[in-house]
């Protein structure tokens, strides 16, 4: 196995960890961790392997080789995700983000292909490594894959622009596969505020709600990350299903806007959804948190400073780095927000969400997908039964793929296809001008 580093460095690193126990006993945990594993497929909410692949290689799947480990090939961008690491890791389950950049509030009709364009790289990756991939459309396809030695590989859409405002397309992604959409990025839809972008439905239009009863008819995951805490109730109070966030942490711990309120998080026991802790070093740790604001407001002082002279800028930005370097995040900084999701919603309800590939820096100790394990004996460490560990691992996940395929399968029963059409039913909203490029995360 390959040299990971100790969780002793992780704990050294974070001031909150308690004392580690003996090297005897870390591997005790490690070892219990990987037996664990073994039964209990790790279903991960978000990697965003398919838009690494569309960057680095056009979505050439067969001149791009996930079969080796690809760790030392992009030194100044190293990929988090081949099939080597993902074995290591002992991942059992991924949801596979077809993630699209978001240009402008909305989205536009080209956002449909791309997004399918993206799913199909899923599919092409399944047949290209069968004997590590198989596509799963249900909690028992995920188990059935466990079951042969596969990675189960689900599809989740990250943006509703994906949709171009299309109940129709909405359906033909969930009958490509796609099993979870986020409903915003990190701008908003025209039916829905994002957590990050101008606040301007003040949660979810009619059509917005519309769009959370046809995903629960369908049985498709409402995925919250990245939404505004307003949308985050307002689905809340219009789902039949439990809801996910596929790769968000918890407000509680690092007040940034893509976290999860505690209210929201209280709301989850009776919902019966789960928050799936991402490992992004800005929503887990607070000095990197606070790093990051103090470099915003330094960036927003030298640009009034020195108007337009892009030169200064950058050499006093440069400067300020210099003497303020960016902290790290810790191995411990996830485990204390699993432990917050647990204390204030329930076992029942977290999860993991690593967002590989989806960002460029991680925490010390998950460097890549390899890493699981040792997030996993953290957990144990720190007092976690068998069964707690169980349920973060993946059966959590799999409770509520099979309550929202029992919702789906009353609610077909009970109602035909949605054919409402934006136009309609928000004739009193005006799309507003917000325009942006952003990447993922």
């Amino acid at each position: 196995m390959r040299l990971r580093l100790t969780l002793a460095l992780a704990a050294a690193l974070s001031s909150t960890s308690p004392v580690l126990a003996q090297e005897g006993d870390r591997d005790e945990y490690l070892d219990r961790a990987v037996r664990l594993m073994r039964r209990t497929p790790l279903i991960d909410g978000h990697n965003d392997l398919p838009w690494q692949m569309r960057g680095r290689a056009s979505n050439k799947v067969a001149e791009f080789d996930l079969s080796v480990d690809r760790s030392r090939d992009f030194p100044d961008n190293p990929l988090h995700t081949d099939i080597p690491r993902l074995r290591e890791g002992r991942v059992g389950g991924q949801f596979w983000s077809v993630y699209i950049p978001i240009r402008r509030r909305g989205g536009g009709p080209s956002d449909v292909q791309t997004v399918m364009e993206q799913m199909d790289v899923v599919h092409r990756l399944a047949a290209m490594y069968p004997d590590d991939l198989e596509i799963a459309l249900t909690a028992e396809d995920v188990e059935r894959a466990f079951r042969r030695g596969k990675i189960a590989s689900m599809i989740g859409m990250e943006g509703g622009h994906s949709i171009n405002n299309s109940l129709g397309a909405l359906r033909a992604c969930y009958a490509m596969g796609a099993r979870y959409m986020t409903l915003t990025h990190s701008l908003g839809t025209l039916w829905a505020d994002s957590a990050t972008g101008q606040r301007i439905r003040g949660g979810l239009t009619p059509f917005g709600e519309e769009v959370i009863r046809e995903m629960n008819r369908l049985g498709m995951l409402v995925d919250l990350s990245h939404v505004s805490a307003e949308v985050m109730h307002d689905t809340l109070d219009v789902a039949e299903a439990p809801v996910i966030f596929s790769h968000s942490s918890a407000r509680g711990l690092v007040d940034h806007p893509r976290n999860v309120p505690d209210d929201v998080l209280l709301r989850l026991r009776e919902n019966g959804g789960l928050v799936m802790v991402t490992f992004v070093p800005s929503y887990i740790s607070p000095a990197v948190r606070a790093h990051s604001l103090a470099r915003r407001a330094e960036v927003a002082r030298l640009q009034d400073l020195h108007g337009g002279d892009g030169d200064a800028v950058r050499s006093g930005l440069e400067a300020w780095t210099d003497e303020n370097p960016t902290p790290s995040a810790t191995i411990s900084d996830v485990a204390d927000h699993i432990e917050h999701v647990k204390e204030i919603a329930g076992i029942e309800h977290v999860g993991i969400g690593g967002d590989y590939d989806g960002i460029s820096s991680l925490p010390v100790g998950l460097e890549d997908v390899s890493t699981y394990p040792d997030l996993i004996a953290e957990m144990l460490r720190r007092g976690w039964s068998d069964r707690e560990v169980r349920a973060l691992l993946g059966e959590n996940v799999l409770r509520v793929m099979r309550s929202n395929e029992r919702v789906a399968e009353r609610l077909q029963k009970e109602r035909p296809a949605s054919d409402a059409i934006m136009e309609e039913l928000d004739a009193d909203y005006v799309a507003p001008p917000e325009t942006v490029s952003s990447a993922g995360g």
